[in-house]
């Protein structure tokens, strides 16, 4: 991978955030031999096997982890820590369970859960085994404009450097500047809830099952980590989790003890925790002329199932397809009629899955007894194995 020192007039594609999603997609594009410049202003932290655990984690599902193995980055998280899951476990009311296990697909695991600076390290290992990847990092983008034939767009660095390109990629979060600049506008909400990460440290060893259990001011889950280690999170009213931040490691552990389901063992300590409030946005469009948006910048999603990088990863995964495809065109795979094809295949399946959080984050949020039976009923329902739970388990994968 190139470093930033000889002028560049033109580029293929310029990805703005070198984040897991930017980073993914600028490999991706990268391996059909496009030349490609990716813009980021902080660098990961190199690991360390004795650092702390980040807070921020993800489940990486199977498909996630098929898309980062033809990227070649899977390799480089294997000397990195991670812990694989085969269990997904939710309920309300005790006795109203539906459990989720690999070995009822016969997959030897359904992801792993990762720090997602691992991921993205991993992402920024293999970038620099590709040579027509250059990195521009740390800086941002001070302006872009269009070219005067419309054709493409010119990017000026806040470092000085200005080049142009056939197609912009905004994988810069959800406040994503490349969407703002495209005038692509967003409709959602706030959940009026936040959502806290806590990692704790446990008496016994790591295990495979991730859990979550509902109640009507929010669920409470635990992700398993490497080691005596898990990662908890407590969702509830903002001014609920506002006041938990508050806390002191150990009269946030009372909280714990007070709130969080029977199944979490006492003997943990509190080691690190944080808050961010829960949101929905999604862009109206994908794409404009010689630019595309996705992951966070495209939208934003309830993490309830903790779908949203799994959703990211499939935007690139279709991104980058869209493109091999018409890599030949006569027109050229930059243009709109392209973009579009990729908008039809995943604007349609990211609004059912944030419509479907949605509904579970409503139907959940009361304690209405017929409901209350109701919504516990569908879930003993749902436990019973057959192809519908099957397939429900195939599409948690990715599938």
């Amino acid at each position: 991978m190139e470093q930033t020192s000889t002028k560049i007039n033109l580029y293929d594609a310029v990805v703005v955030g070198g984040g897991m999603v930017g980073a993914a997609t600028a490999i991706g594009l990268g391996q059909l031999g496009l030349k490609v410049a990716i813009v980021e202003a902080f660098a990961p932290k190199a690991y360390d096997s004795e650092q702390p655990l980040d807070l921020r984690v993800s489940a990486i599902s199977a498909a996630s982890e098929a898309l980062l193995e033809r990227l070649g980055a899977l390799a480089g998280l294997d000397g990195m820590r991670k812990v694989a899951y085969k269990g997904l476990e939710t309920w309300e009311m005790d006795g109203c369970i539906t459990r989720f296990h690999s070995d009822q697909i016969g997959s030897s695991h359904l992801g792993h859960i990762l720090e997602n600076r691992l991921i993205q390290l991993s992402l920024w290992q293999r970038m620099e085994q590709l040579d027509n990847i250059t990195l521009f990092c740390p800086t941002k983008i001070a302006k872009l404009s269009r070219s005067s034939t419309q054709e493409q767009i010119t990017v000026e660095l806040d470092s000085g450097e200005l080049f142009m390109t056939r197609l912009l990629v905004g994988a810069d979060g959800a406040n994503s500047m490349v969407r703002q600049w495209a005038n692509i506008g967003i409709t959602g909400w706030d959940y009026g809830q936040s959502a806290m990460l806590i990692n704790i440290e446990t008496a016994s060893e790591e295990q495979d099952v991730t859990w979550q259990q509902f109640t009507p001011s929010g669920p409470r889950s635990l992700l398993p980590l490497p080691g005596n280690h898990a990662s908890l999170v407590w969702y509830d009213d903002a001014n609920k989790i506002a006041q938990l931040s508050q806390l002191n490691n150990l009269a946030l552990k009372a909280q714990i003890d007070q709130y969080f389901p029977e199944r979490l063992e006492r003997d943990f300590q509190v080691i690190n925790k944080a808050s961010f409030k829960l949101t929905r946005r999604h862009a109206q469009v994908y794409y404009r002329d010689n630019l595309v948006i996705l992951g966070d910048a495209a939208h934003t999603i309830n993490p309830l199932a903790g779908q949203g990088v799994n959703l990211g990863f499939k935007d690139v995964d279709a991104l980058v397809n869209t493109i091999a495809s018409h890599i030949d065109d006569e027109k050229g795979w930059w243009h709109s009629q392209v973009l579009e094809k990729y908008q039809k295949c995943r604007y349609r399946d990211n609004q059912l899955m944030m419509s479907t959080m949605d509904l579970f984050y409503a139907s959940f949020s009361n304690d209405i007894l017929p409901l209350k039976i109701l919504r516990n009923g569908v879930l003993k329902l749902a436990n019973i194995d057959g192809p519908i739970k099957k397939q429900v388990l195939k599409y948690a994968m990715g599938f």
